[in-house]
């Protein structure tokens, strides 16, 4: 980098096609830097912890963990990729070539898309348990749930490339100088991605935690009431208590998961090449901050993540038959 005239540029050789370098407070970029970096780097961390507890310890071998694992191997490849590329990207002068800009942002998109397929298992999984807690375990097993996850994954990354394709075929095509790195989508695939990606899914969640909650609250009133005569009929009300517990815990992850979401898809609905905005930067912090919040939700709200975490930090997970130990 360097100056010409008192305006900096990325490639100075290259000054008619080279992207300049904006002007900024030295102070507040070191301050916003650490701090972003120092949540990525926890963002990684704590779900790293949560892939090494549901991967290690047999007993949390559940449907709806192998949910919680997934999602978690999305949030921690966005504390350990995505985060820092995106500092990046935004800061500073992309010296990676215009391959690897491509394959970032195909990485990014495909990440965000596998994230909200898993936020949409988890409420068809709570949907099921709630609604139709007798055929819970025929509906809903483990073999079916891990070939869900895979189809999710799958689905995201071909989707991806069929969205992505001209910029992975022609790298740089968006970019408007050199030393940028950015993705402009057309008007007709931002508005079908828009479509695909953020209403039909929310929808759904919507609608199938609205019949969880009203269920919910059904079920709620008539364990109040004590209306069970037959102890059958007992035992499928204490196993609804328990799935209730585990509905509003997974519930508060979904609103959260919302609340970061929402916002930059309803700003595309305005603005669809939302990536060259000024609100780029807080809009895609947010969504990346989701990634830091879920960890700190099971904290909250799971003693089990707890434990493992007692467990994985005195290393007794080192042990021969640790992974036998009792979490729940």
């Amino acid at each position: 980098m360097e100056s010409r005239d008192g305006v900096e540029f990325c490639f100075p050789q290259l000054i008619n096609s080279s992207c300049r370098i904006s002007s900024r407070d030295w102070t507040e970029t070191v301050v916003v830097n650490t701090l972003s970096y120092f949540i990525s780097l926890i963002t990684a961390a704590l779900n790293l912890l949560i892939i090494i507890s549901i991967s290690h310890f047999r007993q949390l071998h559940t449907s709806t963990n192998i949910l919680l694992l997934s999602l978690a191997v999305s949030d921690f490849l966005v504390g350990l990729l995505l985060m820092p590329g995106e500092l990046y990207r935004k800061n500073s002068c992309w010296f990676l070539g215009d391959t690897l800009c491509s394959f970032y942002i195909y990485a990014a998109t495909t990440i965000f898309s596998a994230s909200i397929g898993n936020i949409v298992l988890i409420s068809v999984d709570r949907h099921v348990a709630i609604c139709e807690p007798l055929q819970y375990s025929t509906k809903i097993t483990e073999s079916k749930t891990k070939v869900c996850v895979c189809l999710c994954w799958i689905f995201s990354v071909f989707y991806r490339i069929l969205f992505m394709k001209d910029d992975l075929i022609q790298p740089g095509r968006s970019n408007s100088c050199i030393g940028e790195c950015a993705f402009v989508t057309n008007p007709i695939a931002g508005f079908f991605d828009i479509i695909l990606n953020f209403i039909a899914p929310v929808t759904v969640i919507v609608v199938l935690y609205m019949r969880v909650f009203v269920v919910a609250m059904s079920q709620a009133r008539a364990m109040r009431s004590n209306i069970t005569a037959v102890t059958n009929q007992l035992s499928v009300n204490v196993f609804k208590k328990s799935e209730l517990k585990a509905a509003r815990t997974l519930g508060v992850l979904v609103v959260v998961y919302l609340i970061c979401l929402c916002p930059y898809y309803v700003y595309s609905l305005v603005q669809v090449n939302v990536t060259s905005t000024s609100y780029a930067s807080f809009l895609f912090f947010l969504l990346y901050f989701n990634s830091c919040l879920n960890p700190l939700i099971y904290a909250l709200f799971y003693p089990w993540f707890r434990k493992a975490i007692k467990l994985i930090f005195s290393l007794q997970i080192l042990q021969p038959g640790s992974c036998e130990a009792k979490i729940m």
